[in-house]
């Protein structure tokens, strides 16, 4: 069973993958994150700061790395996301704007011939992205918007960019014809329901898992992307 955990910023895609993956005993498929793809793809810049050609770069680096792990596990995982996600936060910028929180007041920036170019662009990657999510899983799992935007300084603090995103989503889904289930609650009501939904095994206790997935989680580098970059300088420079 290819499983992918579905849904926009903050609704706890990477730990409800970590928990699931050890209550199940199914591999987990990571992707990196954009904040750390960036100091190889568009050193120096955050992710406010990118261009739309350099978005389409970071767009295409992390869908090529999620095919390369789907690929690599074969036919049972369970995927942090998926190129739709990548597709998705794209697409929205479109509307609006490559910095989606500077724009929570007042209306987004004017279109531009380069913005124009750019929607053209998604359009295209999403025709393939959404191909490629077409044969790569059997279902998904969608988490609603449940909790507030992470304040984090990478994370565009624009809740009607996350609704958008999150309506792409849901339409792409219903358009592939992919069997998907919205799911909401705590941590254990969510493996619960999954499980329950696509009539996955259990290795282990809901405790268990969540406690191997809380010490994954800890693990994670959240550094943003300047951060990453002036940490390497000073480690070359040492």
């Amino acid at each position: 069973m290819r499983i992918s955990i579905s849904g926009t910023y903050s609704a706890g895609k990477t730990f409800t993958t970590m928990a699931l993956s050890h209550y199940t005993g199914i591999p987990r498929s990571p992707a990196k994150t954009i904040r750390e793809i960036m100091p190889d793809a568009v050193p120096g810049k955050s992710l406010t700061e990118v261009t739309p050609a350099e978005y389409v770069q970071l767009a295409v680096r992390r869908h090529v790395g999620r095919a390369v792990n789907e690929a690599l596990l074969g036919d049972s995982f369970i995927a942090d996301g998926s190129s739709l996600q990548e597709w998705t936060y794209a697409a929205a910028r479109v509307q609006f704007g490559m910095d989606p929180g500077a724009h929570t007041d007042g209306p987004p920036p004017e279109p531009t011939p380069e913005m124009a170019f750019f929607e053209e662009v998604v359009g295209q990657l999403g025709h393939a992205f959404r191909q490629h999510v077409k044969e790569s899983f059997d279902g998904f799992v969608h988490l609603r918007n449940e909790f507030a935007l992470g304040a984090d300084g990478h994370r565009p603090m624009n809740e009607a960019f996350r609704t958008a995103c999150d309506d792409m989503l849901l339409e792409a889904l219903n358009e592939l014809g992919i069997p998907f289930a919205e799911i909401g609650g705590s941590v254990p009501d969510r493996l619960v329901a999954i499980v329950e939904r696509f009539e996955l095994p259990v290795v282990r206790s809901i405790d268990e898992a969540i406690g191997l997935a809380e010490a994954d989680y800890a693990k994670v580098d959240w550094r943003l992307e300047k951060v990453r970059q002036q940490s390497a300088a000073s480690a070359a420079a040492a």
